[in-house]
């Protein structure tokens, strides 16, 4: 699955992808900020990221430079596990863009684009959250739509080795769809 923004080109990534995948999140300050990448991240974490299997109703991407091509971060959606309200069909987004990118409308450009296609294959619900410690990104997830719901719950980051404070998010289509239309 492939989307296109206003500067962005979402791609799936490909398994020759892992060095650029790996120059872009080989950085502290970044992996800290995401619940399942190790620190450090390792030549051999890329190339499985990679690798995986890509599942059309949870999709993983590259975010790439429309006109260069360029890697400069990624992003996907999956299930919600079960643990944390999962199970009926809401969806979690996750994503991260090289230092060298940040603050230039990248992420919610990109978290936009996701936005449209879990809309578009009919997921009801998707949530997300970020440590208490980044609060960028819960500018990014205001820029993309999603709403704060008011908890702060506690989610594991691999690559601090702890579970920290997060803020939650959400989106949901459903709430969405049985609003009045506006006059």
């Amino acid at each position: 699955m492939f989307h296109r923004s206003e500067r962005l080109l979402l791609r799936p990534p490909w398994p020759e992808d892992w060095c650029a995948v790996r120059a872009g999140i080989a950085d502290e300050g970044i992996v800290r900020n995401l619940a399942t990448a190790p620190w450090p991240y390792a030549d051999s974490d890329a190339q499985e990221w990679c690798a995986q299997q890509q599942d059309p109703y949870a999709p993983r991407f590259l975010v790439t430079l429309a006109d260069s091509g360029e890697v400069i971060g990624c992003i996907g959606i999956g299930p919600l596990p079960a643990q944390d309200g999962g199970g009926d069909g809401t969806m979690e987004l996750g994503y991260w863009i090289a230092r060298p990118h940040w603050g230039r409308g990248y992420a919610s450009e990109a978290a936009r684009a996701v936005v449209e296609i879990a809309r578009a294959t009919g997921h009801p619900r998707i949530v997300a959250s970020h440590f208490l410690d980044n609060p960028a990104s819960g500018r990014v997830l205001r820029k993309a739509g999603f709403m704060p719901t008011g908890k702060v719950g506690r989610h594991r980051s691999l690559a601090r080795g702890y579970e920290a404070q997060t803020i939650g998010y959400e989106l949901d289509f459903l709430k969405e769809e049985a609003l009045p239309a506006a006059a």
